[in-house]
């Protein structure tokens, strides 16, 4: 009976030193993955480096990582770490991190999945470096803050665009962005040094870098602009306060006899929504065209979650077509929910089976003339007429454009809400 009990206390005393060590074994692969702020590279097909900047946090044991980009935070919370590999599930967009962690350094890659294929970028990251492309922000005579007439030209130079530049500059470190008919460039961060401009931002979709050559405080030449592994543009600046773009409700149109939309996809529980459904009777109803791979549609599903709460009660109601990188029901219904409950969203999510291609959107609601751009937003009256199609989203990053847009909309649904 004794060396029963003896064999019994030996076999506790092994079972917890091999516990000890495996939690110290565990405890010192994990410690690397640092709290503070590290920085990030992603490296495109032609060597550029695309930098951001992330910080960890840690609370009750559970890591959160915040990417930053001038004024926003994008919250992280579904971080996995095994040994000494780090995975970063981005909540959003179906993309991901996959790094080796050592010597409070990330190696690895980025991995952004499409319907049938991967984009693979170099991923890099180190920890308690704060600074973005230079160590030390230098101090420039240069000053690119205000507005900007910009023309980007794609590689092929068979085609160009016009965009509006919006910048704000304190000493050498910039903020801003770049808006286009059709969206915006979200929040870039960057600076001017010794004649050049450099500007990145990484939100889990998208990879942008852009440089510049400054002539002076109102020419930009020579610019790149860089998105993801291969694509690149070409583009050009000059300081213009007077810059705008077309007419956002003047893009996306109807087919001549055309002025009501029908249409009868499943929502996220299966169940159709159209339409015709009782609860869209004499009400204003928003149509939002959107992706959960798209981040101005993040924004706008922001804004109109906001938006929903307070003019639900007041007779509007909103539904969102999902247009996702695959038609596989399934896959599109996880990354939408992701998108919902992020979000919170209060209204109807359909998955309509067609893809992010704008000719599938035309193909799925064969009264649109043309369709431009995700996310667009349709705004039909209570008889069920379609009264303006606003193509793209000025999200917050480009400042007073934003709020800009967000008075007028109002204005606009509250005058429908008027009519009898």
């Amino acid at each position: 009976m004794l060396n029963l009990t003896m064999k019994y206390v030996l076999n506790i005393s092994l079972f917890l030193t091999l516990l000890s060590l495996f939690s110290s074994c565990s405890s010192k692969s994990n410690s690397g993955f640092s709290e503070g702020i590290w920085r990030a590279t992603l490296k495109t097909g032609s060597g550029a480096e695309i930098p951001f900047n992330f910080e960890v946090t840690d609370s009750a044991n559970q890591k959160f990582l915040d990417i930053i980009n001038g004024k926003e935070r994008f919250r992280v919370n579904e971080i996995s770490i095994k040994a000494d590999s780090v995975i970063i599930q981005m909540p959003l967009f179906d993309s991901e991190i996959r790094a080796s962690l050592k010597n409070k350094t990330l190696s690895g890659r980025w991995i952004k999945h499409y319907a049938d294929s991967d984009e693979v970028l170099q991923f890099n990251a180190k920890f308690n470096d704060d600074w973005r492309f230079f160590k030390v922000n230098p101090e420039t005579k240069s000053n690119i803050s205000g507005r900007w007439s910009v023309t980007f030209n794609t590689e092929d130079k068979k085609n160009s665009y016009v965009a509006v530049g919006e910048f704000s500059q304190e000493n050498g470190r910039v903020l801003g962005t770049f808006l286009t008919a059709t969206g915006d460039y979200r929040f870039l961060e960057g600076t001017v040094s010794d004649g050049h401009l450099y500007l990145s931002c990484f939100d889990g979709s998208h990879a942008y870098l852009f440089t510049g050559k400054l002539l002076n405080d109102s020419t930009i030449v020579d610019g790149k602009f860089y998105s993801g592994l291969s694509y690149m543009e070409t583009w050009t600046g000059k300081k213009d306060d007077a810059a705008i773009l077309p007419d956002a409700y003047s893009l996306t149109d109807l087919k001549d006899g055309n002025d009501k939309i029908n249409f009868s996809f499943p929502g996220l529980d299966g169940k159709n929504v159209s339409l015709s459904d009782q609860k869209f009777k004499d009400k204003i109803v928003l149509i939002q065209f959107f992706g959960s791979w798209c981040p101005n549609c993040m924004d706008e599903t922001a804004y109109l979650t906001s938006f929903y709460k307070k003019y639900n009660a007041k007779g509007v109601e909103i539904v969102g077509l999902a247009y996702e990188r695959s038609k596989d029901f399934e896959r599109s219904k996880k990354n939408v929910t992701r998108l919902r409950d992020r979000f919170s969203v209060p209204y109807d999510l359909l998955i309509t089976g067609y893809t992010n291609d704008k000719a599938e959107v035309s193909k799925s609601l064969p009264m649109l003339e043309k369709f431009m751009a995700f996310p667009t937003l349709m705004i039909i009256d209570k008889r069920g007429k379609i009264r303006k199609i606003h193509t793209g989203f000025s999200g917050p990053g480009t400042g007073t454009h934003y709020t800009e847009f967000v008075k007028e909309f109002e204005n606009t649904i509250d005058g429908l809400l008027a009519e009898k």
